[in-house]
């Protein structure tokens, strides 16, 4: 079993950054993709980005591409994603994900409890 934490939501005005982590703990995640999710209250869950084990392939939502950028620290076992640019309609609640691949959020299986994120414009 792998345990996400995800720390570093907050209250962030439009145009300014926060950076999120996800920290894993129990079984060793060697060789798990890890990603992130977002749910916007009303809507969907949605795939926002994802980085393979080895920090070299990272994928992105075309709705955050060039102002988020995902990243890794496998000998912390511990995810990031940096999220610049904010725009209000970046609000969501952040899911840091593990073992899985793809932008459904079905083929993930495990799944953080999730940090708010909230943009003022």
């Amino acid at each position: 079993q792998v345990q996400l934490v995800e720390s570093g939501g907050g209250l962030v005005q439009a145009g300014g950054s926060l950076r999120l982590s996800c920290a894993a703990s129990g079984r060793t995640f060697s060789g798990y993709a890890m990603g992130w999710f977002r749910q916007a209250p009303g809507k969907e869950r949605e795939f926002v980005a994802v980085i393979t084990w080895s920090g070299i392939n990272k994928y992105y939502a075309n709705s955050v591409k060039g102002r988020f950028t995902i990243s890794r620290d496998n000998a912390k076992n511990t995810a990031y994603l940096q999220m610049n640019s904010l725009k209000h309609e970046d609000t969501a609640v952040y899911y840091c994900v593990a073992q899985g691949s793809g932008v459904r959020s079905e083929n993930w299986r495990y799944w953080g409890q999730g940090t708010q994120v909230t943009v003022s414009s």
